[in-house]
């Protein structure tokens, strides 16, 4: 997947500008890592006459197929016939565009601490793409892009040279030229119109896309002749963000009529007044997931394993039902901070009384840690090497046997919904690994049967329709069935061997 911006230059004003307004240096070539490979920005040529930056993204096409599924993120639109052969490294598409944003972050807003004159100068600008999907054809890329200041060449693309009479393709190489667009404003421009061209995006389309549509937009989207068409294909013609965007859009166009502001125009409700929320956040989602599963078995006496800074230890203690906390976790330091989280030494004797903070290790059995009403293990178990499984399963299932266990670990599913997220990265350094839901399920059904648990399953987060929820719980529950001899000595040994 390639693009370029070529610029000339004169005595006063030098090509190598360039290079101030992208925050990139000529001289070098740099990599980066984006959420489906990797972005490389080279020139081709750099002096003072002319000026090429180019652009190449690397797509890593197994996380494409591994990380999303169907048509949600990474599901390209002939994924269904061919997953692993399909158009998705070649074109340019949503997947050039994020790596627009992320590669020229500071370009794209116009910002250039180090010449802070050249942002808003136009200048001579030559874009090409040489493979462009252009759902709509060339007539359509220039009904987007003429209206915008610039001159098009939208070349069709045959489907084989050698056999001119099939036809041409659906994609063409792109070329735009033009001496009155800022760079700024070009970087915008694409930004917002390959995935609509594409008419395809290879992640989720949330409600901040509407944000991200107004702010790439801003100065030129409220005026387009196609406005309609670009807005609805940019929010992949969900009907409900293509109306908040179109309002805001109106707005926007009437507050521009009028020389005013939009936050004038729109004061309908006064800003006290304002009940929209911002979303919660996932850690405290768990946190509140774990308290009211923790209240549904009426357990008062529990155990945070592997407590880490003591975060849910302090939303325990908040509660009077719950009568005896202890948190454990095997590092000093970070029982150290939650410690002075908790300010235990301020604290009073009634409430010190219920909480204790131990060092130890989860995967050795430890006689304190039996005949309390439930455990939890938050975010813990993929931060173990697979084979120490069996050794954490026994000394809390086999060993410790409290009523209710509840465990809660990241649903790696859900990981492509996280745009800044780098394929094939878990979502923190020290995880050994993030499983799915099927492999989570696998797993708690297997200790459940060991050693005589029932277990059900609950989703934390939004729960999306494709790929799930962002974390997943077990809950599991001792019951009335014994456990055989034959079950506890293999699960000994497992624990041994580990």
């Amino acid at each position: 997947m390639f693009l370029t911006i070529t610029t000339t230059g004169t005595s006063g004003h030098p090509a190598t500008d360039l290079g101030f307004l992208l925050h990139k240096h000529p001289g070098k070539s740099q990599a980066f890592s984006t959420s489906y490979g990797t972005a490389h920005v080279l020139y081709p040529e750099a002096d003072d006459q002319r000026c090429t930056a180019a652009l190449l993204l690397e797509v890593d096409t197994v996380a494409l197929v591994r990380r999303g599924k169907g048509k949600g993120r990474g599901g390209a639109p002939d994924a269904a016939l061919a997953q692993y052969v399909n158009d998705r490294p070649y074109a340019a598409s949503s997947l050039l565009a994020v790596a627009l944003s992320a590669v020229f972050s500071s370009a794209l807003r116009g910002v250039c601490h180090a010449r802070p004159e050249l942002p808003d100068r136009p200048r001579p600008l030559r874009i090409e793409v040489p493979a462009l999907p252009a759902r709509g054809g060339p007539a359509l890329v220039q009904r987007l892009f003429e209206p915008l200041g610039w001159t098009v060449s939208a070349e069709p693309v045959a489907l084989d040279t050698e056999f001119p009479e099939w036809g041409d393709s659906r994609y063409v190489r792109l070329v735009l030229e033009s001496e009155t667009v800022t760079l700024a404003r070009a970087l915008r421009h694409l930004y917002v119109l390959l995935p609509v061209l594409d008419d395809a995006k290879h992640y989720w389309v949330a409600p901040d896309e509407v944000d991200k549509l107004l702010r790439a937009g801003e100065g030129w989207l409220p005026d387009h002749p196609e406005q309609k068409l670009i807005t609805s294909r940019y929010l992949s013609r969900r009907w409900s963000l293509t109306r908040e965007a179109m309002e805001r859009l109106e707005l926007v166009r009437l507050a521009e009529a009028d020389d005013i502001g939009v936050d004038e125009l729109d004061n309908a409700v006064a800003e006290e007044t304002e009940t929209e929320e911002k979303p919660t956040p996932l850690a405290v989602l768990r946190r509140d997931a774990i308290v009211a599963a923790l209240h549904e078995r009426g357990a008062a006496r529990v155990l945070d394993l592997g407590c880490g800074q003591g975060q849910l230890v302090q939303a325990l203690l908040r509660d009077a039902r719950f009568t005896e906390i202890v948190g454990v976790d095997v590092s000093v330091r970070a029982l150290t901070i939650a410690a002075r989280r908790l300010k235990l030494d301020r604290m009073g004797e009634r409430q010190s009384a219920r909480v204790t903070l131990r060092q130890g290790s989860l995967v050795y059995t430890d006689k304190q840690l039996k005949g309390y009403d439930a455990a939890v293990l938050s975010e813990v178990i993929e931060h173990l090497d697979l084979p120490r499984l069996p050794a954490l399963e026994y000394a809390v299932f086999g060993a410790a046997r409290p009523r209710t266990v509840l465990v809660t670990t990241p649903n790696v599913e859900y990981n492509v919904r996280w745009e800044t997220l780098p394929a094939g990265h878990a979502r923190h350094r020290d995880h050994r690994f993030e499983w799915t839901r099927e492999e989570f399920g696998r797993w708690a059904h297997t200790v459940a049967e060991r050693h005589g648990y029932d277990v059900e399953f609950r989703s934390i987060g939004p729960d999306d329709p494709e790929v799930g929820p962002p974390t997943q719980m077990a809950v599991f529950t001792l019951g009335t069935t014994e456990v055989t001899k034959d079950t506890k000595d293999t699960s000994v040994k497992e624990a041994k061997a580990a």
